[in-house]
């Protein structure tokens, strides 16, 4: 998780809480939280990057659709952050 980007980051928790994790589903999550427009050329290069180091699995839905899953080490790697994260949050309180 340490060589990843906030925007890869981010990108693992969007797919981790959406119910319906394609494309533009992600795209708009990120758009309401990023309070911008999130243009394709950026979203989709680092789904793959993602998808390359094993934290996220793939899937095609219909030819013009692809879905985006945590792999199991996806899920470990969010885990561990929320607990590295939790303690300087902790600590903060």
């Amino acid at each position: 998780m340490y060589d990843l980007t906030s925007f890869q980051r981010d990108l693992l928790y969007v797919i981790a809480g959406l119910d319906d994790p394609h494309g533009l589903a992600i795209k708009d999550e990120l758009e309401d939280y990023y309070e911008k427009e999130i243009h394709h050329g950026r979203l989709y290069p680092n789904l793959d990057t993602l998808v390359d180091k094993g934290l996220v699995e793939k899937g095609e839905r219909d030819r013009r659709t692809n879905f985006y899953t945590l792999t199991r080490r996806g899920s470990r790697e969010l885990d561990a952050r929320r607990d590295w994260e939790s303690n300087y949050v902790e600590a903060a309180d």
